[in-house]
């Protein structure tokens, strides 16, 4: 888990997308969404390894996250495992964050729902999406220096270490270091010629 998106990526109609996976179906947030997110993002365990979760995270800070990700740029998706009914199991999403060039890659899983894989499907999903529909170059991604799962999901989606930092995390009131990655369309593209699974399904709602 690195990061709860909030910012931007050049401005499209993207609230009607919906990326099919073959375990997951991810879609914009609304508002029947915020019990669930609540429930799985009032975690410290789950907080304290994004940048912008706080804690505790209350129905107030879903709403004015609903809020954001609803007016501004970038995608943010809730992801929901599929089955008899479906469970929600996290968020994902990609976007600027302050002044970095490329656009962040982000995503956060319930601890219910940990290690089976959600993260790194979810991600590459996203992947996917970010270079074979819009005209974005790089990805960036990032994760506590101790967070190896993921660091795990990041390196598994094809993402080259570049070095490290510092991120401020809201759930400890606090910066901490970071090690930062990057992945480029060429590499991406190189993945996919190498004989990577096909592209999961994009649609639109409506």
């Amino acid at each position: 888990m690195t990061l709860q998106m909030e910012a931007s990526t050049p401005r499209e109609k993207k609230s009607g997308l919906i990326i099919e996976t073959a375990r997951l179906v991810m879609r914009a947030p609304v508002k029947r969404d915020l019990g669930g997110i609540v429930e799985l993002a009032n975690n410290i365990k789950v907080a304290e390894m994004t940048a912008t979760i706080p804690h505790p995270y209350t129905m107030q800070d879903a709403e004015a996250w609903l809020e954001k990700v609803s007016s501004g740029r970038g995608y943010s998706l809730v992801l929901f495992a599929k089955g008899d009914k479906r469970t929600l199991v996290g968020v994902a999403g990609f976007g600027h964050r302050g002044e970095e060039h490329n656009p962040e890659i982000g995503y956060w899983i319930g601890e219910p729902h940990w290690r089976q894989g959600y993260a790194t499907e979810a991600s590459r999903a996203l992947i996917d999406h970010a270079f074979s529909e819009t005209a974005i170059d790089a990805l960036s991604a990032s994760c506590r220096i101790q967070n190896d799962s993921s660091r795990r999901v990041i390196e598994k989606c094809g993402f080259q270490w570049v070095g490290s930092g510092l991120n401020q995390v809201k759930a400890l009131g606090a910066s901490v270091p970071v090690d930062r990655f990057v992945l480029t369309r060429r590499t991406w593209e190189s993945l996919r010629a190498w004989g990577a699974s096909a592209l999961p399904t994009f649609t639109k709602a409506g």
